[in-house]
């Protein structure tokens, strides 16, 4: 069921992809399928400032990431990517990519698709309640699925600017008028860390991977054995081919 007042037709979806795999893939069709958007954009983050690498393992770097993304999503003429997050300087805060795409698309406000587990954590986030009147919400289960409703995972500060349904599964926010709400998604257990974790231990990562991206993954070895050390210069793209090593930040 879509909300009541009209949704915007581009939902972002952002994250470090890193590397993106079979349940982001999933989780923005179903998205699109629920709220009727005529496109998703994927937005890979260069510095996330909310999940960096613990030790031993690997963020890949942005070129990489970025070339996986755009061959996962290639045959869906529903999905895009932008690069914007990794062509700008210094962390990548959600504010600043949600006022560019408002700039961009306006009037029309896009859908922000992001996970329970990220949602929950917003109040950490940089200018959370300028978030909420930059566009809309669109709140996706993942499993392990967390109890509770929408307005028990806010803070009480950002809540409070939100009038909530009977059922705690959507809201609008009182000034901006931009509507939340949840969206149930198909519940794949699959994790970019858990990848990551069986590529270092040289166990297999098919069909948990884009059929698209696999061989391209496995054969850049920065997730391989041995591989949660900083990305030097020199290892081959997605297409074969050796790069330089740029810092992104």
């Amino acid at each position: 069921m879509k909300p009541a007042h009209a949704p915007a037709q581009v939902g972002l979806f952002g994250g470090t992809f890193n590397p993106i795999h079979v349940g982001h893939l999933r989780a923005a069709e179903e998205v699109a399928e629920a709220l009727g958007l005529e496109r998703v954009v994927f937005v890979p983050s260069a510095q996330p400032p909310h999940k960096q690498p613990a030790p031993g393992d690997t963020l890949a770097p942005p070129n990489l990431r970025l070339a996986w993304v755009k061959a996962a999503i290639a045959e869906n003429p529903r999905f895009a990517v932008d690069a914007l997050e990794l062509e700008r300087q210094g962390p990548s805060y959600s504010v600043d990519t949600l006022r560019a795409f408002a700039h961009k698309l306006e009037p029309t406000r896009c859908v922000f698709v992001i996970g329970q587990d990220a949602f929950v954590e917003l109040g950490t986030w940089r200018e959370p309640a300028a978030l909420f009147a930059l566009a809309n919400f669109a709140v996706t289960s993942r499993p392990p699925c967390l109890t509770g409703s929408l307005e028990s995972w806010m803070p009480r500060a950002l809540a409070k600017e939100i009038e909530f349904t009977a059922d705690g599964l959507s809201g609008q926010h009182r000034s901006a008028k931009t509507w939340i709400r949840t969206v149930e998604i198909t519940p794949l257990a699959v994790s970019s860390s858990d990848i990551r974790a069986r590529l270092r231990a040289g166990r297999s990562v098919r069909y948990l991977l884009p059929e698209g991206i696999h061989d391209a993954v496995v054969q850049s070895r920065v997730y391989g054995p041995g591989s949660g050390v900083s990305h030097r210069p020199g290892v081959p793209d997605a297409s074969g081919a050796s790069r330089p090593h740029k810092e992104s930040r």
